[in-house]
């Protein structure tokens, strides 16, 4: 978007457009997550059996499976669930994985495409 545009618009209406073609833009290609936070918080509340490692671990395997899938997932699907993943704090490749593979069912479903296969990737990579 063009300084001269943002000049005619509001600066709210500016900033968010903005968002969403950085969004856009994000959702050409696999986004890179800091998952420690977020695997700190979640091997807290699994002690003593949770490991920060683990979930990492788990983290990236989901990232790796993110890369392999990328191009079959909806670019608006993208988009959404990239805006969703980043609302609630920390960010996981589990949760954006998720998401992505159940907007992937809801499409083929509503398109009338067997929906035998409900069952997620990311389901329990946490």
């Amino acid at each position: 978007m063009t300084f001269r545009l943002c000049r005619r618009l509001s600066a709210t209406v500016c900033l968010a457009a903005a968002a969403v073609l950085a969004t856009a833009a994000a959702a050409q290609r696999v986004p890179t997550f800091d998952v420690t936070t977020s695997c700190r918080q979640a091997a807290s509340r699994a002690a003593p059996v949770g490991s920060v490692e683990t979930c990492v671990k788990l983290e990236q395997e989901a990232r790796d499976h993110l890369a392999r899938q990328w191009t079959a997932f909806a670019p608006a699907d993208k988009s959404h669930c990239l805006q969703l993943s980043t609302l609630g704090g920390e960010p996981t490749y589990s949760e954006l994985l998720t998401c992505l593979e159940l907007a992937q069912q809801a499409r083929n479903i509503a398109n009338g495409k067997n929906g035998n296969d409900l069952r997620t990737t990311g389901q329990g990579a946490r």
